[in-house]
């Protein structure tokens, strides 16, 4: 079995408005990484991914760049323990 992570992830900067929830989705859709994306009331993005550590990273590094009008300044990241308790990524509200 592959090495399964969870990592929780804040991005900060201009990251509300520019479609980074939904193309954080697609990506980690095609990556298979589970979990779930959010706005934050203070402008940030926050996320939990689950899945294979190498496509977990894959997704934060995505994040440090985030969709095409994204202007990230800062991505923190948490390693948490691995739960294995999502079946699909989402966007919450």
């Amino acid at each position: 079995m592959r090495n399964m992570v969870r990592a929780h992830i804040f991005v900060k900067g201009l990251v509300q408005g520019v479609g980074f929830r939904w193309s954080m989705r697609a990506v980690a859709k095609r990556l298979g990484v589970k979990g779930w994306v959010r706005n934050l009331p203070d402008g940030r993005v926050e996320a939990v991914l689950e899945g294979p550590e190498e496509r977990v990273r894959e997704v934060i590094e995505w994040a440090r760049r985030g969709p095409p009008l994204a202007v990230v300044e800062d991505v923190e990241v948490r390693w948490e323990e691995y739960k294995g308790e999502y079946e699909d990524f989402e966007i919450r509200f």
